[in-house]
């Protein structure tokens, strides 16, 4: 065998010892990431109270100076006793006077109550009730992950993307606070 190819042969077994070296530290090193195989969003759905407002168009009656109608029937009473007074004669007369008295006192009582109630003034009103707009917020995520060809799941306050990292074997799970840091 000449020297330069016992030198070749050599070299590559060299070579090929610290490939097989590496390779095989490769696969006894511990892995730098879990891999991320799905990432599902926690929702709670908040109801969030709003009063909604309106102006109203609103008839009411104006107040009432003689709730019991005294003046209508008293101006009711006086003319159906004059027409009352008007028919018959003798003892009828005096019967259809208290007669037409009581038949007007109920008239005027009933024109004056007609009155009253139209008597009536019209005013804008602002009416509201309260009405819930509903919004979903996302409280976490449900992330399920495979580490040394194993899968689990746990839950994270972010989406972390396609890989969660390790550090000695261990997930680090990275909290974000409300400015975008990231924080152990």
């Amino acid at each position: 065998m000449n020297k330069s190819m016992l030198i070749g042969t050599v070299l590559g077994m060299g070579i090929a010892t610290a490939g097989g070296a590496i390779g095989g530290y490769q696969l006894l090193k511990e892995p730098d990431y879990a891999e991320v195989l799905s990432s599902t969003p926690i929702t709670k759905q908040t109801k969030i109270p709003q009063q909604e407002c309106r102006d109203e168009t609103v008839v009411r009656k104006k107040p009432v100076k003689d709730e019991n109608r005294i003046a209508g029937k008293a101006v009711g009473a006086v003319l159906g006793g004059v027409l009352g007074h008007q028919v018959g004669g003798g003892n009828g007369k005096k019967v259809a006077t208290v007669a037409g008295a009581v038949a007007g006192g109920y008239a005027g009582d009933r024109v004056q109550k007609n009155m009253q109630d139209k008597d009536t003034y019209t005013t804008v009103e602002k009416r509201c009730k309260t009405v819930y707009e509903t919004r979903e917020d996302i409280t976490g995520y449900n992330v399920v992950y495979r580490l040394k060809g194993k899968e689990s799941q746990v839950r994270m306050d972010h989406d972390p993307g396609q890989r969660i990292p390790l550090q000695n074997g261990e997930l680090m799970i990275l909290s974000t606070n409300e400015n975008g840091n990231q924080y152990q």
